[in-house]
């Protein structure tokens, strides 16, 4: 069988990355096997190590790829709206919307990694990653509150927790009346109150 070429394979890389960013955004890193991954990008098992070493390893890569996607969508939006509160109330209404609770695979990678994470070591590379992607994430959420408000970061922490919860609780109640009810309150007590 002919060796593809150094771009091909860096193509490969990419697909199976953004594959798994996707399916473990939606299924979570336990529940899913490198054959599915694989599969989603197109390609069969057998070649997985020569791309990485590790399911591990591959995790790591597409928890980065996820937050990095995420950011740059916050980034956007600050950059259309002006870096400011209509920004901030953009990523609030699309957070905490019934379309990303019923997409995980396009949306938050904190809310979708949280429940493995809290399981995860520390100093893994998996857990490094998240906590540099949430830190960017608070970083250009905190920049929508305010510059000359000395209580940026406490508030950006706090509106933080009540998105990936109020998410989190929405997926895990979905098909249920308290699933809107919980996307409800936290988005008109974010848009309103906060």
């Amino acid at each position: 069988m002919p060796r593809v070429s150094r771009k091909q394979a860096e193509l490969n890389r990419e697909s199976i990355t953004d594959a798994a960013a996707r399916l473990f955004r939606e299924r979570g890193l336990k529940g899913l096997s490198l054959v599915e991954v694989m599969g989603a990008a197109g390609l069969t098992h057998g070649g997985f190590y020569g791309h990485f070493e590790s399911k591990e390893a591959l995790a790591a890569e597409a928890c980065s790829r996820s937050f990095k996607q995420s950011a740059e969508r916050w980034r956007q939006r600050a950059e259309t709206l002006g870096h400011g509160e209509a920004a901030r109330k953009s990523i609030v209404e699309h957070y905490l919307s019934t379309e990303h609770r019923d997409t995980p695979g396009e949306g938050c990678p904190v809310a979708a990694f949280c429940g493995d994470l809290a399981h995860e070591d520390p100093e893994s590379a998996l857990h490094r990653n998240y906590v540099k992607g949430l830190e960017t994430l608070l970083d250009t959420y905190g920049s929508l509150l305010g510059a000359d408000d000395p209580q940026v970061r406490q508030k950006a922490l706090v509106q933080q927790a009540l998105l990936v919860g109020a998410l989190t609780l929405a997926r895990s109640t979905r098909g249920q009346a308290l699933s809107d009810e919980f996307l409800t309150a936290a988005r008109d007590f974010l848009l309103t109150e906060a």
